[in-house]
């Protein structure tokens, strides 16, 4: 006998069945006879002992996807095995249990987990008639037993073998639960089609709602979807869609869960989705790959200390996190607005004889040193990026490197400066063809070091208003290499104050002379910098590399009175269930890394590099009224351009080049850091300093210098040579040993030709 749903087929005989019924049905029954005569539709024997049971049964969870909320609580992604988010009965509208019941299971209520009707007519209908049509005789409860526990390939019988497994298994789960519970499991297990599973995924992709919100149309809409969820795509097939609506609405009617004008009305009605992919969408998709990383060593922390293991993809957790939404899609926005006709310009530069011939060149090194030659004359379809849409082509090796050498990319990075926390981070252009993290990335920095070689010589004494030498010299023994300033203007002198402002090279030299490298080495590493310093003439001209990451880092110390951060994006780890699995709200103030008087002169000296400097963009050309202190960089050849900046309420860094530093701007009209990177950043604030809500954050005026250090301030940005100047010039030198293993190696010199009085 099968216990779990009783009834025997003892009593037939199988010379009898073998003269009256087709081959189908007959080989159904044989099947049935030979299990049971065997002993194995026992519920525990044969192919089904393994059966799960009571126990089993209520320990059944759904893998359900993690959410990842914005610091506002907005969804910015999931993390998941399946693409569900489980709702409970409560959140379902009553015409959704309706359109599902009506369509799917009329005597759903009354049956106990088999349908005997629905049995006979597939029996009688669909194998002895023929009619395909007729439908299926599985209940509610056997579909959730399918899509609990999947089915078996057995071999010959296997279609037959899984049926009546997933009979016994409905039976079971009516013992086990109620008729509300079964329709609270089906309807989040089952598929959706693409990557959805669970009415609530399907009905924030396909209307943007949540599940309790659904209109009884797009209830109808999604029970039809059931039956076959590509072919009744509503927005891929909306025409078949409609149909099937329409279907499940006469369904309602047929079992009085609508009234006749009702259902006319809606069957009336056109089909209006709100297609909504967020992963495929989002515009923090590199952010997520950070959050990805520091959830499972939380996570990880978390089940190291005992009681249930937590799993990021299966267990339906909420992370919240430090990105502003709203910062963020204004730093996409500041993408959108400015890269677009940087890249325009770029591409005009290599798009012509000499500019392909520098680009050839290069795909055959690339080709050669990559080892691709026997794939070169292969052509594959690829989707490409252009700001003005995604195409698909079919490129060669050869031609997919041309095409990416001149993609120009970007990177931002915005944190809280007092805490590290992550507010924005768009890590490039696009983060489905162009996947690799420009914010992680290590780029030449340019004139954005230079503030860290004048952090350190204000941590060694030198102050303020020491005034720099500003002449022309030349360094023996580095191939005659010469610091030049970006003006070609020398001369005279610059305060330390006035030469960072006006980024001036040589001045900048002869301030790396008086300091050392052993003094700029120990900031560099102080600040968080992982590239190991040259010690060269050219170090304080910015040939050092650091990712965006690492510059923000270093720029909050100047904002923050001289602590370093540790940029972090998870703000809470919360279980399906409301228990809070991690919370930082105790974030602990990181080293001092400079003193506070350095920390606020620098943030003095770089306010003026905004108003009147090298970031002086920011206020003329973009109009921006927050307080704001920066630092341009634009590294060799105009290979990497960078913009640095700050306020004691935000620190926010951008840099842009193409993917090879041979690739690049050929004048600075483009290609400086106030050209190509400042934009980026000013963009980004200028929306946000608008904003109601962020402009409170972001808009922090900076503390008052104290008098000493207001004082120490107080000179002039450039003096010309006075006599006493001429005369020590007279007997200056302007060649120099360079001498990579003194601390102070600037101060040793050599006179090789003296100079002639300058004015």
């Amino acid at each position: 006998m099968i216990s779990d749903f009783g009834f025997s087929i003892s009593d037939l005989s199988i010379g009898q069945l073998k003269n009256n019924l087709p081959k189908g049905l007959l080989l159904f029954l044989i099947f049935i006879a030979v299990m049971q005569a065997g002993g194995g539709l026992q519920a525990n024997a044969g192919p089904f002992k393994n059966l799960p049971g009571r126990k089993e049964l209520l320990e059944y969870r759904n893998a359900s996807a993690t959410k990842v909320l914005s610091s506002e609580g907005e969804l910015i992604g999931k993390f998941y095995l399946e693409n569900r988010t489980n709702v409970t009965y409560s959140q379902t509208p009553g015409h959704l249990i309706d359109a599902l019941v009506a369509t799917e299971d009329a005597r759903f209520f009354s049956h106990r987990g088999v349908d005997s009707r629905s049995l006979a007519r597939v029996l009688f209908k669909t194998i002895l008639a023929g009619k395909r049509s007729s439908g299926g005789g599985s209940t509610i409860t056997q579909q959730l037993a399918k899509n609990m526990y999947g089915r078996q390939k057995t071999g010959m019988f296997s279609i037959l073998r899984n049926k009546l497994r997933e009979m016994i298994l409905a039976r079971r789960i009516e013992k086990t639960f109620t008729k509300e519970e079964i329709l609270t499991l089906y309807l989040n297990t089952v598929s959706f089609g693409e990557d959805l599973f669970g009415i609530e995924a399907a009905a924030l992709r396909y209307f943007n709602r949540k599940v309790e919100d659904l209109r009884i149309e797009e209830s109808a809409v999604l029970v039809g979807m059931l039956k076959a969820p590509s072919f009744y795509h509503p927005v891929v097939h909306p025409e078949n869609a409609i149909k099937r609506r329409n279907l499940v609405i006469s369904q309602m009617e047929k079992y009085g869960f609508l009234r006749s004008a009702e259902s006319d009305s809606l069957s009336r009605l056109g089909l209006i989705t709100d297609y909504r992919n967020p992963e495929s969408e989002s515009i923090a998709g590199y952010f997520l790959s950070q959050v990805r990383k520091e959830a499972d060593r939380i996570l990880s922390q978390v089940n190291a200390s005992g009681g249930r293991k937590w799993e990021l993809e299966k267990d339906g957790l909420v992370i919240t996190t430090t990105l502003s939404l709203t910062l963020q899609k204004f730093a996409a926005e500041s993408f959108r607005e400015h890269l677009p006709v940087m890249q325009e310009k770029l591409a005009a530069e290599y798009d012509t004889p000499s500019g392909r011939k520098i680009k050839e060149g290069l795909s055959e090194l690339i080709i050669r040193e990559s080892r691709l030659e026997k794939w070169e004359g292969i052509r594959r379809k690829q989707i490409l990026f252009g700001w003005d849409g995604y195409r698909t082509d079919s490129l060669t090796v050869r031609d997919s490197i041309m095409h990416s050498l001149t993609l120009l990319h970007a990177g931002l990075l915005a944190l809280d400066p007092r805490t590290g926390a992550i507010l924005a981070w768009v890590g490039g252009i696009d983060y489905g063809t162009q996947p690799f993290d420009q914010v992680t990335a290590r780029r030449q920095l340019g004139s954005a070091f230079k503030p860290v070689l004048f952090a350190a010589a204000l941590e060694d004494g030198i102050s303020p208003c020491t005034y720099l030498d500003n002449d022309s010299l030349t360094v023996e023994g580095y191939e005659d290499w010469s610091p030049e300033n970006y003006d070609q203007t020398y001369g005279g002198k610059y305060s330390l104050a006035g030469t960072l402002v006006r980024s001036m090279n040589v001045p900048s030299f002869s301030l790396f002379m008086k300091t050392g490298f052993e003094s700029v080495d120990s900031m560099w590493k102080a600040m968080g910098f992982s590239f190991a310093l040259d010690n060269k003439p050219s170090l304080p001209l910015g040939t050092a590399e650091a990712s965006i990451r690492e510059t923000a880092i270093a720029y909050s110390a100047f904002a923050n009175g001289g602590y370093i951060v540790s940029p972090y994006s998870v703000t809470s780890v919360i279980s399906p269930t409301g228990e809070i699995l991690y919370d930082n709200g105790s974030q602990v103030q990181g080293d001092r890394i400079v003193r506070e008087s350095t920390s606020l002169l620098m943030g003095a000296i770089l306010r003026r590099a905004v108003d009147e400097g090298t970031g002086a963009a920011a206020r003329s050309r973009f109009g921006l009224t927050l307080p704001l202190a920066g630092k341009t960089g634009t590294s060799q050849n105009y290979s990497d351009a960078w913009f640095a900046a700050f306020n004691p309420g935000i620190a926010i860094v951008a840099r842009a080049g193409a993917s090879m530093p041979a690739i690049h701007f050929s004048s600075g009209a483009d290609g400086t850091g106030s050209s190509l990177a400042l934009p980026l950043v000013a963009l980004t604030l200028k929306k946000a300093e608008i904003d109601p809500v962020l402009r409170d954050k972001i808009v922090n005026p900076f503390p008052d210098l104290p008098p000493e250090l207001a004082e120490a301030l107080q000179c002039p940005d450039f003096r010309e040579d006075n006599v006493f100047d001429r005369i020590t010039d007279f007997f200056r030198k302007d060649e120099i040993v360079f001498d990579t293993t003194s601390s102070a190696s600037g101060k040793k010199l050599r006179s090789l030709i003296r100079k002639i009085f300058r004015k």
